[in-house]
C-alpha cells in the first residue's frame, strides 16, 4: 500500500484509551492512520523512519500543514486495530500471530512482518491475521 491520502475508516476490536498530542508543524495526519511520535515529541503519520515511536490511532483528521510544531492537537486511540498487511515476502504471517516480536510500520495504513520492515518501526503486537488484514494492538 501507500500512505494515506485520505481518511480512513480503520476497524477496531477494542478501544483502551484516548488522548490528545500536539501535531508536528507541516503535517496532515488523517483519521484512521498509524500515528507516531517523532523525537521532538510531536505527532506524525508512522512511517518506517528511524526515531518514529508508534503511540496509537488517529481518532480525527487534523491539517496542520500550515501550522507549527503542536499548533494543532490530535486525538488518539489505543487499543486494537485493523490495517493493512504487506505484501509478498513482507507480509505478516499465521506464524506471527501472538509471538514475541512485533508488526512493524510500512505505511500509516500498512504492517510488514517482524524483521520485514524498513528500519524496524514497531507499530504493536500482532493479534490476529485475517485474509483482509492484521489487528495489531496498538498502545503507549
Amino acid at each position: 500500500m501507500a500512505a494515506l491520502t485520505q481518511d480512513r475508516n480503520t476497524p477496531r476490536k477494542r478501544l483502551r484509551d484516548t488522548f490528545v498530542g500536539g501535531v508536528a508543524a507541516s503535517t496532515i495526519i488523517y483519521a484512521g492512520a498509524l500515528v507516531a511520535r517523532n523525537a521532538a515529541g510531536y505527532l506524525v503519520p508512522a512511517a518506517p523512519t528511524v526515531g518514529l515511536v508508534v503511540v496509537g490511532r488517529a481518532a480525527e483528521r487534523v491539517d496542520n500543514s500550515g501550522g507549527g510544531d503542536g499548533d494543532l492537537t490530535c486525538k488518539v486511540e489505543t487499543g486494537v486495530f485493523k490495517y493493512e498487511n504487506a505484501a509478498g515476502g513482507a507480509a505478516v504471517e499465521q506464524a506471527d500471530v501472538l509471538g514475541t516480536a512485533q508488526a512493524e510500520v510500512a505505511d500509516d495504513q500498512t504492517v510488514a512482518g517482524p524483521t520485514h520492515g524498513t528500519n524496524n518501526i514497531a507499530a504493536g503486537r500482532i493479534v490476529e491475521l485475517e485474509s483482509d488484514g492484521v489487528w495489531v494492538a496498538l498502545g503507549l
